[in-house]
């Protein structure tokens, strides 16, 4: 996936199912690893990390 396919996903995950979009990403990471689909785990996360950004620092 390129980079931009990676943002724009992100971004409709966050905006239909907030923040446990990034929760549900994680899962599939690990669910992919486990089943050894290594490369898709890693567009997993890579999708995980990019919902991180976007939310921003936790706010006390």
């Amino acid at each position: 996936m390129r980079e931009i396919e990676i943002q724009s996903f992100a971004r409709q995950l966050l905006e239909a199912h907030g923040a446990k979009a990034i929760a549900e990403a994680a899962q599939n990471a690990i669910d992919l690893e486990a089943k050894g689909e290594v490369e898709l785990a890693r567009t997993w996360r890579h999708v995980e990390d990019a919902m991180k950004i976007m939310r921003g620092p936790h706010q006390s």
